[in-house]
């Protein structure tokens, strides 16, 4: 018997963080219309851009000292850590390092991750599905990615609702699994395809049993196949692949003593189709010994010549 063990989690997705404090917003907003001006201005042509210049970082400073005589401090400005530029505008904060919104993105897809779940590895970040087909166990059963809870069991991974018996279909319980050939079974069907089977009954033989004739068998069962008696001594007959007490042994194969009915095992006297001890073949009616070729048979029995004389004649 085995147990699996217990459902493992995967990884939970992460999600990426943006700056929180109310100024530091309003000074993205503020520097992304800058940054959107810039590049207006930049499209009219290398004259209005070198113009437009000491206006900007006129108007950029003057801001900066605005909010420090507000008493805030404005931070320098972030680089992407995708294109290793300036973030003028809203910056997202994700895996300890800075993006431009549009450059966090998925390493296989190029899904722009945003505000999506996302999952890192090696410190690149992977969108879901992605991360789940690249990276995640996959299940025995159904080869799919496993999302969520891992059970492990014959040193594979499963779906914990794909890990059942591989031949009723049924979950295991709490009396677990038995396993032949790499697939598990519950302990009913393994039984009854796998187990070896009483030579009496043909039920499965799972804990004591006897060896003998070829076969196992309960010990219950292992009797004489006639009278259904046990064999107190341990000794017994076969016959045809079967157990018999000796005198249905004997009786099987007719060589049972027709004057005592036990079994003839050695010397053995045969007359009139019947078997007898030497001892027993004797008149009925004298009980003198007979001698073969001297004796006279009425109905059943046997007389010696002047016995049967005596009374039949």
């Amino acid at each position: 018997s085995a147990t699996c063990s217990s459902p493992a989690q995967v990884p939970q997705p992460l999600l990426p963080s943006a700056p929180a404090t109310a100024a530091a917003r309003q000074l993205d907003e503020l520097l992304a219309d800058l940054s959107h001006m810039q590049s207006k201005l930049a499209a009219s042509g290398p004259g209005a851009r070198v113009a437009a210049k000491p206006s900007l970082d006129s108007l950029l400073g003057s801001l900066t000292q605005d909010l420090q005589e507000l008493g805030i401090t404005a931070a320098p400005t972030s680089v992407c850590a995708a294109c290793h530029k300036p973030i003028a505008g809203k910056v997202l904060t994700a895996l300890g390092k800075t993006w431009h919104p549009e450059h966090f993105i998925c390493t296989c897809c190029g899904l722009e991750l945003g505000s999506r779940p996302f999952f890192e590895r090696g410190g690149l970040p992977y969108c879901e599905d992605d991360y789940h087909q690249a990276f995640s166990p996959r299940c025995a059963y159904c080869a799919g990615p496993i999302r969520e809870n891992v059970l492990t069991a014959l040193d594979q991974t499963w779906h914990p609702e794909h890990f059942f018996c591989a031949h009723c279909g049924k979950v295991f319980g709490d009396d677990g699994f038995l396993e032949q050939s790499g697939k598990p079974y519950c302990h009913q069907d393994f039984l009854a395809m796998f187990a070896q089977k009483c030579q009496g009954c043909e039920r499965p033989v799972t804990d004591n049993y006897l060896s003998a004739l070829q076969g196992v068998w309960h010990s219950e069962c292992f009797v004489c196949a006639e009278c259904l008696s046990g064999f107190a001594n341990g000794s017994f007959f076969e016959l045809e692949g079967r157990p018999y007490c000796e005198l249905h042994f004997y009786q099987r194969q007719g060589s049972i003593c027709h004057g005592c009915g036990r079994p003839v095992t050695g010397r053995c006297v045969t007359a009139a189709g019947r078997k007898y001890h030497p001892e027993h073949f004797i008149c009925s009616y004298c009980l003198g010994k007979l001698q073969k070729g001297t004796f006279r048979e009425r109905g059943d029995k046997m007389y010696c010549e002047a016995c049967h004389d005596k009374l039949f004649l």
